[in-house]
C-alpha cells in the first residue's frame, strides 16, 4: 500500500493531491479502513501519497499520541518531530493531510504545537483534517465527484470526544449523508468508556461499562440488523463490538461500500 502511493496517481478525476496520515491504530489493527480511504478519495479524483519517514528506517510514522496518554512526554515529542519533518514536504506544498483516528489527526491541531514549537508544526496544524472533515469540504465547495450507490436505510453514528470537542460531528453527519438514501441518526452519548486502554484496566473497567451503559450500547443493542453502526474511534469501536456485540466501521468503509456498490451497478449496465 505505501509503495503504491508514494508518488502521485497521473490522469485521475479532479488532480487534487491530498496526503494520507496512517496512524498506528489503523495501521496495525484496522488496515481496511486505510485501504477504504485510498479508494474512496482516489475515487473523489484526488492523488493521493503517503508520508514516508525522512530518514531511511522501515518504522511507521506516529504521532506520538500513545506516548503522550501515558506520560512520557519526551518520546511523543520526539515521535511528534519524526512526523511533522516527513509531512512538512507536503505541508509546503500546500497539500492537505488527511487523517482517519480522530485523537491522533486532532493531535496534529492541539498538542503537537505546543509540544514542537516550531512554525512547521503551526502550519501542520492549519493543513490537518479528518477524513470526513476534508469531504465534506470539498464535498460543500462543489469540487467532489463521488460515485455512490444506496447501501442501506439506515445508520447509527457515535462521535468520538475529540470530534464532540473540536465540533466535528456536523461534519461526519455530511460525509455519510453523501450516500444515496441513508438516513443518518447519531446517538446522543458522552465519552465511550474505552478512552484508549481505560477500558481495559482491571480497576477502571467497571466505570467504563457505567459510561458505555449510559446511552451508547443501550441504543446499539437497539439498532436492526441492518442498521449500520458507524463510530470513527479506534476505541469506540472496540467498546461497540465488547460490550454488545455489534460491529462498528470507520465512515471510510461505508463510503467505499457505496462506491462498490456504484460500480457495480455500473458493470451490470455496461452491454456484454
Amino acid at each position: 500500500m505505501d509503495a503504491r502511493h508514494k508518488a502521485p496517481h497521473e490522469g485521475r478525476g479532479l488532480g487534487s493531491d491530498v496526503v494520507l496520515f496512517a496512524d498506528t491504530f489503523n495501521r496495525y489493527f484496522e488496515p481496511e479502513n486505510i485501504a477504504a480511504a485510498i479508494d474512496v478519495l482516489s475515487a473523489g479524483g484526488c492523488h493521493v501519497h503517503l508520508a514516508q519517514p525522512v530518514r531511511n528506517t522501515s518504522r511507521p510514522l506516529c504521532c506520538g499520541r500513545t506516548f503522550l496518554a501515558v506520560g512520557r512526554v519526551d518520546e511523543a515529542r520526539r515521535e511528534a518531530e519524526r512526523t511533522i519533518a516527513a509531512l512538512t514536504p507536503y505541508v509546503d506544498g500546500g497539500v492537505p493531510v488527511v487523517g482517519l483516528e480522530p485523537s491522533c489527526l486532532y493531535s496534529f491541531r492541539d498538542e503537537i504545537p505546543s509540544l514542537v514549537k516550531s512554525e512547521a508544526a503551526r502550519r501542520l496544524a492549519d493543513q490537518a483534517l479528518l477524513f470526513e472533515d476534508y469531504l465534506a469540504r470539498e464535498a460543500s465547495a462543489g469540487r467532489l465527484k463521488l460515485p455512490l450507490a444506496p447501501i442501506a436505510k439506515r445508520a447509527l453514528l457515535h462521535g468520538h470526544c475529540h470530534q464532540k470537542s473540536f465540533a466535528g460531528m456536523a461534519a461526519v453527519e455530511a460525509a455519510l449523508k453523501l450516500v444515496p438514501e441513508l438516513a443518518v441518526e447519531t446517538i446522543e452519548s458522552s465519552c465511550c468508556g474505552m478512552a484508549g486502554a481505560f477500558g481495559y484496566g482491571a480497576d477502571t473497567i467497571d466505570v467504563s461499562l457505567k459510561m458505555a451503559e449510559l446511552s451508547l450500547l443501550p441504543a446499539v443493542r437497539k439498532a436492526d440488523a441492518d442498521t449500520l453502526v458507524v463510530a470513527d474511534g479506534t476505541s469506540c469501536r472496540h467498546q461497540i463490538k465488547d460490550g454488545a456485540g455489534r460491529e462498528a466501521i470507520h465512515v471510510a468503509r461505508v463510503l467505499a461500500m457505496s462506491v462498490a456498490a456504484a460500480r457495480h451497478s455500473e458493470d451490470t449496465r455496461r452491454p456484454r
